[in-house]
């Protein structure tokens, strides 16, 4: 065995630059350059700079999250109801003159209409427009809420 074929057991340890950061060399794992490489280095949180540019409603609202009724003319209830008969949320649903609300019968609003009316009918658990009561009254019809 020659001198040059020794080799050492554990290789030497090669001294580090110093980075202010324990074990970590250079750098001390910040990277390199910029805003984050600083000491303080702080930033803003991306979702509060968009939170910042919504607008902000202003005022006090009590039934902001209310459910706003379903509105059917009667212009459209006489191309439903030709005859006339009773008129519920639930048949209105079932002749697909209003559409279900997240799988629900919703609550319907039934507005006065351009046409003349003259169809009997009766209306049951529906909201009614004061034009509407007038117009299904003098045809002779009767509104039950």
């Amino acid at each position: 065995m020659q001198i040059h074929d020794l080799k050492r057991v554990h290789k030497n340890k090669t001294d580090r630059i110093v980075g202010r950061g324990g074990k970590h060399a250079k750098t001390s794992g910040r990277g390199t350059k910029g805003q984050s490489s600083r000491a303080g280095n702080k930033k803003r949180p991306e979702l509060r700079d968009i939170i910042k540019k919504l607008p902000k409603l202003r005022g006090y609202r009590t039934n902001s999250y209310e459910i706003k009724p379903a509105h059917i003319s009667l212009d459209m209830i006489v191309k439903v109801f030709p005859q006339g008969g009773v008129i519920t949320p639930a048949i209105l649903v079932e002749k697909k003159a209003v559409k279900k609300f997240k799988g629900f019968t919703p609550k319907v609003k039934i507005l006065g209409g351009k046409e003349k009316f003259g169809i009997k009918i009766q209306v049951s658990k529906c909201k009614v427009s004061s034009t509407a009561k007038e117009m299904i009254e003098k045809a002779g019809g009767e509104v039950t809420i």
